[in-house]
Order: C-alpha cells, then sequence, then structure tokens
C-alpha cells in the first residue's frame, strides 16, 4: 500500500486540514517530522527572495506533520493544493494587526502561521490603503511578520533591529531580507535598490 493510499494520508481526509507554511530553509522544530525535509521528497512552491512555501497537515491542537511528496496521490495538482491550503487558513486563522512600540505593524496569528500572512495580497493591499504608501516587510520568525510604510527610515531602522532580535531568539527563524508590497503594482517582492542590492 502506498503511503497516499493510507487512511491516515488519503487526499480526501487530510485536505482539509492542509496549510501554507512560509520557510526559507527546510527545517521546523515544532512539526513532528520537521527536523530533515528537503525538495526531493517535500512539495515546495518558490514565493518571492528565499522565501519558500511548503505545507503541513493539522494533526491536533498544536500538532503539524510536514507534508511529503509520497503522502499526495500523483495526480495532485500543486498549485490547486496551495489555493485550498490558503483557503484552509483564511477560514480557521484570525490574522490581526498590531502596532509595535516604534510606530512599525506586526501580524499576529495563533503563534503557527504568522508568517503564512505573506499569502494574502488583500492583507498588504489594506495596509497599504490605509499607510497611503508602499510596504517594507520583514518575515523573521513563523511567528513574527513586521511591516511599516517605506517612507520612514527611523522607524524601518528600528524594525529592522527588532527583527534581527527575534530572527536571533527564536527555533524556527526565517529570513532577514527585506520584501516590498507595491501599492501601485499590487505586488510583493524583495526589495531592492538601482543597483540590485537590498535596501535600508
Amino acid at each position: 500500500m502506498k503511503k497516499y493510499e493510507e487512511d491516515k494520508y488519503r487526499y480526501e481526509n487530510i485536505i482539509d486540514q492542509v496549510y501554507p507554511w512560509v520557510k526559507s530553509e527546510l527545517t521546523d522544530s515544532k512539526a513532528l517530522n520537521g527536523k530533515h525535509f528537503s525538495e526531493k521528497d517535500t512539495p515546495v512552491i518558490a514565493f518571492a527572495g528565499d522565501l519558500k512555501i511548503i505545507f503541513v497537515i493539522k494533526r491536533g491542537e498544536d500538532v503539524f506533520e510536514v507534508l511529503k511528496d509520497n503522502m499526495l496521490p500523483p495526480e495532485c495538482d500543486i498549485e490547486e493544493l496551495y489555493h485550498k491550503a490558503c483557503e484552509n487558513l483564511i477560514r480557521d486563522v484570525e490574522f490581526v494587526i498590531a502596532n509595535t512600540w516604534y510606530g512599525a505593524f506586526a501580524i499576529l496569528a495563533d503563534g503557527h502561521h504568522e508568517a503564512s500572512a505573506v499569502c494574502f495580497k488583500h492583507i498588504w493591499q489594506v495596509c497599504v490603503d490605509k499607510l497611503k504608501d508602499d510596504l517594507i516587510i520583514m518575515v523573521p520568525a513563523k511567528e513574527m511578520v513586521l511591516f511599516a510604510a517605506a517612507g520612514n527610515p527611523e522607524v524601518l531602522q528600528k524594525m529592522e533591529e527588532h527583527a534581527q532580535s527575534a530572527y536571533e531568539q527564536t527555533g524556527d527563524s526565517i529570513s532577514m531580507k527585506k520584501y516590498v508590497f507595491l501599492a501601485d503594482r499590487k505586488e510583493f517582492r524583495v526589495y531592492e535598490d538601482e543597483n540590485g542590492s537590498d535596501r535600508i
């Protein structure tokens, strides 16, 4: 019997409990099987810069299992899986925007899915409309997303310091790269200057 034929992994039994997680390194300290996995055995979608999307199956209140290739039927369409995982996330997880003490903003969720907020263009669109500026976004850890208006260098400097300490202190660090959501293009991408190097 193939793994995807087992009741535990049967597509119709897991599809409503699959969520997208954002990573740069393919490791997770809290997932049941998160210590060792690679693009050779795991469905991975390139997202932006060094950010990748993997998928996890919710197995209990705070218990998740990384979805591997052998858990999916051969005809599974990864793009469809991604859209369904995002729908599950919208259905089950509430994302809240909070103020930081220094003027930037953080996205709060449930301690597992904060970084997954980068998947949702509508969150960034609402923030762009409110702030009337491009957004600089940082995803230092699985449980932390920070952002601020691009035209506020003092706040951006403090945000980078905040991100650095989160990146160093968490068991599930993601990236110290900066990303931008462009108000005019409605596009999430790596934040670069004219020379192609990271700014700020």
